[in-house]
């Protein structure tokens, strides 16, 4: 059944569709979850393109939206405008004590992220292999010291700097100041992230 739905419906499109009808009813992740009784990790998956929900689970989130199924599985024609609220907006707590949380609305076929980053005094975010050409990074730091390690070379900014780099080689974050560095990381990747990218390192003293 699951081979069918992802034959069935472009998943990433089908994905956003649900989002907007949910953001669109001031719903949240978990109350929609409580009203059609499928899980929070179940909608988060199939909102982002990740995972082929079965139509009875399709149906599930249908009536939790109250819209008919054959609405859900319909695309919107307007696409222009995606709307995601702030208590939707994804956090990640990774290891090392460094913090991410994705800002932008999930947009079927762009692969663009805005982040939100915390680095705690003395943490390295580690090592993230390079992305295809074409591929595009801006970062600006906010509070605190963010060195960058571009290859072989190493660039420290401070509150207020901004660095824009092509992202075709090995490339790390790290905070060697006593403070949290707080920075955005606006990028344009031009593959899909996969898990297990970054190589995080042990805090250092």
């Amino acid at each position: 059944m699951t081979d069918i739905i992802e034959n069935m419906f472009d998943l990433p499109a089908l994905g956003a569709h649900i989002q907007r009808l949910r953001t669109g009813r001031g719903l949240s992740l978990r109350g929609l979850a409580d009203t059609c009784g499928v899980s929070v990790g179940m909608l988060s998956a199939v909102e982002r393109g990740e995972k082929a929900a079965t139509i009875v689970v399709l149906d599930r989130i249908a009536g939790g939206l109250g819209v008919p199924l054959d609405r859900l599985v319909t695309r919107d024609p307007d696409d222009s405008v995606i709307v995601r609220r702030a208590a939707d907006q994804d956090t990640v707590d990774e290891p090392g004590g460094w913090r991410r949380t994705v800002l932008t609305p999930v947009v079927p076929g762009v692969n663009f992220e805005w982040v939100r980053t915390e680095l705690p005094p003395g943490c390295d975010a580690g090592e993230f292999p390079a992305y295809a050409p074409g591929s595009h990074i801006f970062i600006a730091v906010d509070e605190g010291t963010l060195r960058m390690t571009l290859g072989e070379r190493v660039v420290d900014l401070a509150a207020g700097d901004s660095l824009y780099f092509s992202p075709d080689t090995v490339h790390g974050y790290a905070n060697p100041g006593t403070t949290p560095a707080r920075y955005a990381v606006a990028a344009l990747i031009m593959r899909p992230r996969t898990a297990g990218l970054a190589r995080p390192r042990r805090r250092t003293p």
